[in-house]
């Protein structure tokens, strides 16, 4: 990635962590611990320019364009920024992804005419399936280690996240929870369903090894994006 800035070092401190906030909503990862940022610059007067980067020319469309939007968004959203610039490069729906964000349009409207022209509804309920599996995954991450330390069903079926060890995955986990308007307080049981019901002892072998299935699909898809971006740019 390329850092270029002649603004003062907090503002572009405040872009690089805005940054952060954005997700590629598959992976459940930002898109700079993925290294999706290519270039991230301040102008002394305070605009923003950012350019993001995927793995292939071909990324699906419309994950591409929930993380221009999303990026957007949160760089909007920095104080003494006086206005952004996000760019998509190399990518086959660049220029209508790009467009349509900066005219604030949503998918629909900025893929018309294009060759993702079959897109026929907004993303709000993709944005939710994928937040839904995210927190499918690490229910995975926060029980598993829990099980293999001893817990038993039993008991994991009866417990509430506070009664998970602290860790950066249960804060994740919390985080996702609250995204889905799901209880994540330290008295929410620990293991729900991706509505919020509780997840009792007789489905809870069911449920985990569906949450193991999404958490195993998340390091596949890591690996192999990692992999094509590292190819595709030298990386």
């Amino acid at each position: 990635m390329t850092v270029t800035s002649d603004a003062p070092a907090a503002l572009v401190a405040g872009a690089w962590e805005a940054l952060r906030t954005v997700r590629d909503p598959e992976l459940d990862a930002d898109v700079v611990s993925l290294d999706f940022v290519a270039e991230c610059s301040v102008t002394e007067d305070g605009v923003a320019h950012v350019r993001l980067r995927l793995p292939t020319y071909f990324c699906a469309p419309n994950f591409a364009f929930l993380m221009v939007a999303d990026a957007w968004d949160a760089l909007s959203q920095v104080e003494g920024l006086s206005d952004v610039d996000v760019t998509l490069i190399d990518h086959f729906a660049s220029d209508a992804i790009n467009a349509g964000v900066a005219a604030r349009a949503g998918f629909v409207s900025s893929m018309a005419g294009t060759e993702v022209g079959e897109a026929v509804e907004e993303l709000h309920d993709l944005r939710r399936s994928f937040t839904e599996r995210a927190m499918m995954a690490g229910t995975d991450l926060v029980v598993r280690p829990m099980m293999r330390a001893g817990a038993t069903p039993e008991q994991v079926a009866g417990m509430t996240l506070a009664d998970a060890p602290d860790s950066d995955d249960l804060r994740r986990l919390r985080a996702r929870r609250r995204e889905l308007g799901i209880p994540a307080d330290d008295d929410a049981p620990l293991v729900v369903d991706p509505v919020g019901r509780t997840v009792g002892l007789e489905a809870l072998p069911l449920h985990l090894r569906k949450a193991r299935s999404y958490q195993v699909g998340v390091d596949a898809n890591t690996s192999i994006c990692k992999g094509q971006l590292a190819v595709r740019y030298g990386l």
